[in-house]
């Protein structure tokens, strides 16, 4: 983790979700774990790959025989049971301010998850959808690629260089840098992925607005 108080500059954020602003792990673990039971497959080495991709995408690493109708219709299953489990799903500490501190400031939500379930979970852990967000439903492609980071920066109209990507995943790292943004990782995962700067939630995160539209994010 970050120890000394780190100065990043920014035109725009772009935010995951789950692992950065909401913590939905005990759901992911309690549908994955049975997912991988039903198929036979060890639940710690499918929890390895499901952070941060969207869940077909999962099951192609996963089951790399199987066809892809099949992913995507159970993919579509394992969203509806999400969708209907918000049994724990709390904020991320720190998320309720730091998204309180972004009103005016060009911003993103960018989620593998659909728009249902982005919704629900975010409700759920009482905190405000921004007006842009980037769901499954936007995009062609799961994280790792840069799809949805690029499509973010587009909405808002600023360039990929001037964003700054919010992540916990080595999915979701990856993809905030192929996409040419720098990446502040959040949470216990992240820091073994490479961001440029990683804290342990976002009570680590100061926004500060300059003048000219520029974002200082303090990060200690």
């Amino acid at each position: 983790m970050t120890t000394a108080t780190t100065v990043l500059t920014a035109r725009a954020l772009l935010l995951d979700m789950d692992g950065t602003l909401v913590n939905s792990d005990v759901v992911v673990e309690r549908c994955w774990r049975g997912w991988a039971e039903r198929h036979g497959l060890d639940g710690d080495e499918v929890m390895k790959v499901v952070h941060g991709r969207q869940g077909y995408a999962s099951m192609a690493v996963l089951l790399p025989d199987r066809p892809m109708e099949q992913n995507y219709a159970d993919n579509e299953r394992m969203l509806a049971e999400e969708t209907a489990d918000m049994d724990g799903v709390v904020a991320i500490p720190g998320a309720p301010e730091f998204l309180a501190s972004l009103a005016g400031v060009p911003h993103a939500l960018v989620t593998s998850a659909d728009v249902a379930l982005s919704t629900a979970r975010m409700a759920a852990a009482g905190l405000g959808l921004p007006d842009v967000r980037i769901t499954a439903e936007s995009v062609g492609a799961s994280k790792p690629d840069p799809e949805g980071f690029l499509k973010g920066a587009a909405e808002l109209g600023i360039a990929p260089e001037d964003c700054i990507v919010f992540e916990d995943s080595s999915a979701g790292i990856a993809a905030g840098q192929a996409a040419g943004m720098r990446v502040v990782g959040i949470g216990p995962r992240a820091p073994f992925h490479g961001p440029d700067a990683a804290v342990r939630d976002l009570t680590e995160v100061r926004v500060e607005i300059v003048g000219d539209g520029t974002i200082r994010l303090h990060i200690a």
